[in-house]
């Protein structure tokens, strides 16, 4: 097996990485059939058979926290305890995963032969899974991979299977259980079915929780699941659900197992398969129904070629150590542990940082591809010899910021540049010296196409292209809202009050953990001054002339979500009424961006993301600029708050965008105003 070196290059000592090994090469020189039926003997918890489905369906069913909630579910709705007790067997039937190692190794044999066509390479960091097979010995183990594709839990099991290691039991979603004959295989091959949202319904969180802390406690098999929840149509990170999370820490915390191991892990497409769905789902394209039907259109990507995969198995993460000092398990001791009981707030405090600081080893693990690099330069338009010069520039910063980058060295930039264009020509096209990005053509047939089918069609490959740079967003985001607050703060000493204003209008945005804009601005200032983009002299942040480049170019980064956000902000003060309704609000705030991008007053056509103006949404609720209330017939509607705290923050992402892309027309005395709002809005 062909082996890698990467370098995180945040440690001054160069601190190495673990190495990677290509998968596939022995894949391509030996017989498929005789992998798929390899002897496999993984190692288990504590040495334990493997337990049959019988037997877990049998000790959730008669376990006592699933009897106490049938009781008070038959006490309030007055039906028998045995009617309530034959419910909660249909929805763990419905529910629980049925593996077999047949299916698994028919899976093995038909995945080899997709991804050896799919795929050049497939990395995995050998040494964390050598260390993934000594947590499975020591303690129940949750594996919590990154989700940018379908492909992400098929890869798993895949990646386990191979290297010999205890396959994971899959949370996944009741869509997949409608696909005939392929949702019956996943459920044979670990994958359990729950609901996409539970509401109020006791009984089925009942059955759902037991039956993940069955596992968990018996250590039946590692449980997988994903911490955003849903894939990422955009690629970047998404904040994390605690939901599950909670779930598999209660074992722990009622002191039912001594402890439970996290894993991250994190995939790294350099291609990934759904980029165009992705895209048009951004623009209102309704995502296609999972079926068998479709998955047998859509075996035309194999013919395609989607690059290399790169999965990093992170370091372990100890439950007990982190919540030393955090939580006090005393309070678990106050009722019998068969009680549910609602977190406190000081425990759901804990579960959301630890998610926090999951997503984020989830981030710094991701393997950055030189195309990735391209695609945020190519947002910003110029030449093929520009793209290179400054693709050489820019490897050098995200190094320099600590970035886990593949980039080969061995070969001339040109060559590298050529090779990642190349292999997305279906986004990009070289003409007449000039990079472009391919416009998607219009779906209306013949004849000529209307400006708002031209705009859309570009709008599909622009976020498409972004979707990639979205990729190392998180290697620049805390120096992004420092260069921007640098250059948008009358002096520095309000620095840091306009970088936690902007960071608190992003946090729906990007992985900010709560309660630590002082972390991250200190990390923020560190970078960019090691970096010789900024100097610090008597508690003042300003720009050096040999770091222009450098912020001028992270302020770009930020532009296209200020932009979007202003203008989330101007429908909701120009055009939205007092009866809007949640579910119109994408649709008319899609209509009102279109206007404006067709009548030129906007640059970006990434304010057209459904996913950016929902999280605009959300930051506004959270700010208290808008409020949502109960309507009739259950609509929701929203009521602003006389615009006060709406208009600051349209009044503010404005002033921010005209200094950034050095328009003129300011205000002078406008941002004292808008710096006394910023610091009543991070209140919050």
């Amino acid at each position: 097996m062909t082996s890698i070196s990467l370098y995180s290059q945040r440690d001054p000592m160069l601190k190495k990485r673990d190495d990677f090994e290509d998968m596939l090469e022995e894949r391509r020189s030996s017989s498929d059939l005789k992998y798929a039926f390899k002897c496999y003997t993984p190692v288990l918890y504590k040495g334990m058979p493997p337990c049959k489905t019988t037997v877990l369906k049998s000790m959730v069913l008669h376990s006592d926290q699933l009897r106490y909630v049938i009781n008070q579910v038959s006490k309030e709705t007055g039906e028998s305890a045995g009617a309530i007790q034959e419910e909660a067997s249909a929805i763990l039937e419905e529910m629980a995963h049925r593996l077999q190692l047949s299916t698994v190794r028919f899976f093995a044999f038909a995945l080899t032969k997709a991804f050896k066509t799919l795929f050049r390479s497939i990395h995995v960091n050998e040494e964390g899974l050598q260390r993934l097979q000594q947590a499975i010995q020591d303690h129940p183990v949750v594996l919590l991979p990154s989700h940018r594709s379908y492909m992400d839990f098929l890869l798993m099991s895949y990646i386990l299977y191979t290297y010999d290691l205890a396959l994971p039991v899959i949370a996944a979603g009741m869509d997949f259980m409608g696909m005939k004959f392929v949702g019956e295989m996943l459920r044979m091959s670990g994958a359990f079915f729950i609901r996409r949202s539970f509401g109020g319904d006791k009984l089925y969180w009942a059955v759902f929780s037991e039956y993940v802390k069955t596992m968990l406690r018996n250590g039946m098999a590692p449980v997988e699941f994903f911490l955003e929840g849903t894939r990422s149509r955009t690629c970047k990170s998404l904040t994390p659900k605690i939901g599950l999370l909670n779930i598999v820490m209660e074992p722990f915390l009622k002191g039912e197992v001594f402890d439970v191991s996290l894993v991250p892990v994190s995939i790294s497409y350099e291609r990934i398969l759904e980029e165009s769905l992705y895209a048009r789902e951004l623009l209102g394209v309704p995502k296609p129904k999972e079926s068998t039907s479709g998955l047998f259109k859509a075996r035309k990507v194999l013919s395609e070629d989607y690059g290399s995969i790169h999965v990093y198995f992170g370091h372990a993460v100890s439950v007990r150590t982190l919540s030393e000092g955090r939580v006090d398990r005393r309070q678990f001791n106050l009722q019998p542990r068969f009680i549910p009981k609602k977190p406190s707030e000081d425990t759901q405090g804990f579960v959301s940082a630890v998610a926090y600081r999951l997503v984020r080893s989830q981030e710094e693990n991701m393997v950055l591809m030189p195309w990735v690099l391209l695609a945020s330069l190519l947002l910003q338009g110029m030449t093929l010899e520009e793209l290179t010069q400054r693709a050489v520039w820019l490897r050098g910063l995200v190094r320099g910021l600590g970035a886990f980058l593949h980039w080969p060295d061995d070969k001339p930039p040109s060559e590298v540049v050529s090779a990642s264009l190349s292999l997305h020509q279906g986004l990009v096209r070289v003409s007449e010296g000039r990079v472009r990005l391919l416009l998607e053509e219009p779906a209306g047939g013949p004849g000529p196409a209307s400006p708002e089918e031209r705009l859309l069609g570009a709008a599909v490959a622009v976020l498409s292209c972004a979707s990639y740079r979205n990729q190392v967003l998180h290697v620049f985001l805390r120096p992004a809202l420092l260069a921007t607050a640098v250059h948008t703060a009358s002096s520095g000493k309000k620095v840091f009050d306009t970088f936690s204003f902007l960071r608190n209008v992003l946090a729906n945005e990007f992985i900010l953990c709560p309660g630590a804009a002082v972390q991250d601005f200190e990390e923020a200032c560190q970078q960019l001054v090691q970096s010789g983009a900024l100097q610090a002299s008597q508690q003042q942040l300003t720009a050096t002339d040999r770091g222009e480049p450098t912020l001028a170019f992270l302020t770009a980064m930020l532009e296209p979500f200020l932009q979007g956000y202003q203008v989330v902000c101007r429908y909701l003060c120009e055009e939205a009424s007092e009866s809007l309704t949640e579910k119109l609000f994408v649709p008319a705030v899609r209509n009102f961006t279109v206007k404006l991008l067709l009548a030129g007053n906007l640059r970006h056509c990434e304010a057209l993301s459904s996913d950016l103006q929902k999280n605009a949404l959300a930051a506004l609720l959270r700010l208290g600029a808008v409020r949502r209330v109960n309507g009739y017939a259950f609509s929701l509607f929203f009521i602003y708050n006389s615009n006060f705290i709406l208009d600051i923050v349209l009044r503010y992402l404005a002033l921010t965008l005209h200094i950034i892309c050095r328009q003129p027309g300011l205000a002078a005395g406008a941002f004292l105003e808008l710096l006394f709002v910023s610091l009543f809005c991070s209140g919050k």
